[in-house]
């Protein structure tokens, strides 16, 4: 079909999926920006694209609504997951695929109507370590060290799960606000620590194995939910001790699981919906060559 696309969503942080191959037009920035305008395009978080392997069983590419290109994401692989299911792109419930951020493994879970409503994805191995970000810090790992953001002293760790986070927490029976999260998100993804820019998560311990997230993603900005931000808070919340593992993040849009194991290798598991399929229009893609 040319200039198809597949909708799906995880927890309300939507993705376009597109097959390169099947388009006449580039995924250049400029068009990337166009498709996720919200009101001038179909709109969404970004435009996961399906590319060739020779490491994994599929090639993801993740773009983000600005144009940039993402390493990972966790809401993006499960989208992906169901769209190569869906679309009979495979009838395995295991395989691999390969990202800019790392190779994932993924576990379908098929429901009683045969759509894949839930994915598992091993999602790589934390580290705190600067270059990992990067982080121009010269410190051996981003634990707790001292930043400041819009006029406020914070205090975050940064994490790489296959593409950067800084996390920010704030005691057991303290809480983020919106207003918060749209001050601090930006000025914290473009700080000049973080030479590459940076997700950001405004984070509360809100149980003994239970964590809340207010999520800004690098390129994307205010977003209901990220997989990949769930296990970069995860993990800093397990290396902090103020939680246990598995950790159930809760976000905006809903609910994550993750697993954080003793060596920091992460696995999310979480649902995933299909929301439609379609063509680009010919008239809107003229505007794009």
């Amino acid at each position: 079909m040319k200039n198809g696309f597949f909708r799906g969503h995880g927890l309300g942080n939507d993705y376009i999926v597109m097959d390169p191959k099947e388009l006449t037009f580039k995924l250049s920035p400029k068009n990337i920006k166009a498709v996720c305008d919200r009101n001038w395009g179909l709109g969404s978080d970004g435009i996961l694209a399906l590319v060739p392997s020779k490491k994994a069983d599929f090639g993801l590419r993740i773009f983000n609504p600005d144009g940039s290109e993402a390493e990972k994401s966790g809401n993006g692989l499960r989208i992906f997951a169901r769209y190569l299911h869906a679309t009979g792109r495979t009838k395995k419930k295991h395989f691999t695929v390969d990202t800019k951020g790392g190779q994932v493994t993924i576990a379908l879970h098929v429901d009683r109507h045969g759509d894949a409503a839930a994915a598992t994805v091993e999602m790589g191995t934390a580290t705190f370590k600067p270059d990992a970000l990067p982080c121009s810090l010269d410190v051996p790992e981003l634990i707790q060290q001292p930043i400041e953001a819009a006029g406020t002293p914070l205090t975050f760790t940064g994490v790489s799960v296959g593409n950067p986070h800084c996390v920010v927490f704030k005691p057991a029976e303290g809480s983020w606000s919106r207003e918060e999260l749209l001050t601090l998100g930006p000025a914290l993804e473009n700080h000049t620590l973080f030479p590459k820019r940076t997700n950001v998560q405004l984070a509360v311990p809100t149980g003994p194995k239970e964590i809340f997230i207010l999520i800004w993603e690098r390129g994307a900005g205010e977003t209901q939910a990220s997989g990949s931000s769930s296990c970069a808070a995860a993990s800093v919340a397990v290396r902090l001790g103020l939680v246990k593992s598995p950790v159930t993040v809760k976000m905006p849009g809903g609910t994550l699981n993750i697993e954080v194991a003793s060596d920091f290798s992460l696995t999310m598991k979480g649902p995933v919906a299909e929301v439609a399929r379609g063509t680009l229009s010919p008239s809107f893609v003229r505007t794009l060559r």
